[in-house]
């Protein structure tokens, strides 16, 4: 089985430099979106989604701020979208390559007797983010 990965936060050198390192995924319980949050997405969204998280300035671009999802939709939260996103299906080729790993593809590791598990994660995760947004 392949190993799978995720991103962590070094911090090294005299002036704390800021790296990224790959590290293996760690197992959330697939329905727990504050969990799977908190741990695939706070190290660079930070943990109340706005970008900020203790990475954001080890990656090429800002991540984004996730609490203005829906706003930026028109006032809808973008959920096809965003599931899109996380599973790896949407990628702007105009933006290059993408710092945020493909979660789809490191789910299905997680649980690679079913695709219907990482499916799960996916919309639970998809479904906690929707709950992130500014009011």
């Amino acid at each position: 089985m392949l190993k799978a990965v995720t991103i962590a936060l070094v911090l090294c050198g005299a002036m704390a430099a800021q790296q990224i390192k790959k590290v293996a995924v760690q197992p959330t319980l697939a329905g727990d979106g504050p969990a799977m949050f908190k741990e695939y997405c706070a190290t660079c969204h930070g943990v109340e989604g706005r970008g900020n998280g203790p990475a954001m300035n080890a990656t090429k671009k800002r991540p984004a701020d996730l609490t203005q999802l829906a706003r930026k939709n028109g006032g809808t939260f973008p959920d096809v979208h965003v599931m899109n996103y996380i599973t790896g299906y949407d990628v702007v080729a105009a933006h290059g390559t993408r710092d945020m790993p493909v979660w789809g593809t490191l789910f299905r590791s997680l649980d690679p007797d079913s695709e219907g598990v990482a499916k799960l994660r996916v919309k639970v995760l998809a479904e906690y983010i929707k709950t992130l947004q500014a009011q």
